[in-house]
């Protein structure tokens, strides 16, 4: 085990109605704050109505920026930086899923930093740690886990370049998690995000760091979990238990702690990132598609740890005649789990096919080899994204 420093400041209020206290939790840490959150599925909640009231009973001002899109964009994040700027805005609340706290992290941090927000996300991990306003947030969708992360991904339309940047200052003060937000949610996007915490904690599982098994047995309850949980939701939208242990974990599997003391991969995150920054598909469909190609091309650099993800987390059967053979019903196992909670596995069923392949591997390796668990290069991901053609 490696050695670690863990931070998490982020307070959870978790449960029912919870999200009629953010007046007074907000009040705790501004006065006047940016109040952010996507399309119309907010307003035509009653979400929004209810937390501006909050607000205003709290005696909180706020000024709003709407219009986060999946896989957020930097023109949205300039404009959110140039409000608060203008209006002395002392705190940024995040009202949605994952891209709607993502954006709000890059405002935070934009805010804050004397420069272009996009060197950041650009720099290649060497700008870390760069402070930022206080971000909080009312989570709608179970997905990204970036209510309680230090983590944050933008996309620049005008490269296509889709990439991340880490700070602690990014860590939401408060984060509310009402499960009962979740039931209007579409079922493709449930899925979706299943999918993305899913594969937050398999970036974690797949390492080469001996002397784990603590966060290993952590790692496969909780994709064990996860993968019981996903196709409950498919017949039952309005599952408040379900929803509770879904949000939890998507929290849970990316705040950081079961990571700890280990190597992590992130191999496939960016190899689909160029997916979602070129085509505009949704996060978790496109890691539905590129984790078991992935799984396909670098099975053989640990064959032990395929096996004991294949034993432990979907239950193969240690009978089966050879390693690879064990293997081969791992990940077929996986596609199906996929495919049953309605997520794409192959590109060619989303209408993608090679054009644009080299041009986005050389994209995600424009700087350096990718992943931990094996390396790999430019052609390497070509290769992956072969397999996951059809």
């Amino acid at each position: 085990m490696r050695n670690f420093e863990y931070y998490s400041p982020t307070k959870i209020i978790f449960g029912k109605d919870t999200h009629k206290q953010v007046g007074e939790e907000v009040k705790k840490y501004a006065n006047k704050i940016l109040l952010h959150y996507g399309g119309g599925s907010v307003k035509k909640s009653g979400l929004y109505d209810q937390v501006v009231n909050s607000l205003n009973e709290a005696g909180v001002e706020f000024i709003e920026l709407g219009g986060v899109q999946s896989n957020p964009k930097l023109g949205l994040v300039y404009k959110g930086i140039e409000l608060c700027k203008e209006n002395n805005i002392e705190l940024i609340l995040a009202v949605g899923g994952g891209s709607v706290i993502d954006s709000a992290k890059g405002i935070g941090m934009g805010v804050k930093y004397d420069g272009d927000v996009w060197d950041i996300y650009n720099s290649h991990k060497t700008i870390r740690d760069q402070p930022s306003l206080p971000i909080a947030t009312i989570l709608t969708i179970p997905a990204a886990g970036s209510e309680t992360s230090p983590n944050t991904v933008l996309t620049n339309e005008k490269t296509l370049i889709k990439t991340g940047a880490m700070s602690k200052y990014v860590r939401p003060v408060f984060s509310i998690m009402n499960p009962e937000l979740c039931y209007t949610l579409p079922k493709y996007q449930m899925a979706c995000g299943v999918s993305d915490m899913l594969a937050h904690t398999m970036e974690r599982y797949f390492t080469n760091t001996e002397a784990v098994d603590y966060s290993d047995r952590l790692l496969e309850a909780s994709m064990k979990s996860i993968i019981n949980m996903g196709p409950k939701l498919v017949y039952n939208m309005q599952d408040y238990d379900t929803w509770a242990n879904i949000m939890w974990a998507g929290s849970m599997v990316h705040n950081g702690i079961l990571g700890m003391g280990r190597e992590e991969d992130w191999a496939s995150h960016d190899i689909e990132h160029q997916l979602s920054a070129v085509y505009n598909i949704a996060h978790g469909a496109g890691l539905s598609i590129v984790f078991p190609a992935w799984m396909k091309y670098v099975y053989k650099q640990n064959i032990n740890k395929f096996i004991q993800f294949a034993v432990k987390v979907w239950d193969v059967d240690l009978s089966y005649e050879n390693p690879e053979a064990i293997i081969s019903e791992c990940i077929l196992r996986a596609e199906s789990f996929y495919k049953k909670i309605g997520l794409p596995i192959r590109l060619s069923e989303i209408d993608i096919d090679g054009t644009e392949f080299k041009a986005m591997a050389k994209r995600v390796t424009e700087f350096s080899t990718v992943g931990n668990f094996k390396k790999l290069e430019e052609e390497d991901i070509v290769q992956i994204y072969k397999l996951a053609l059809k």
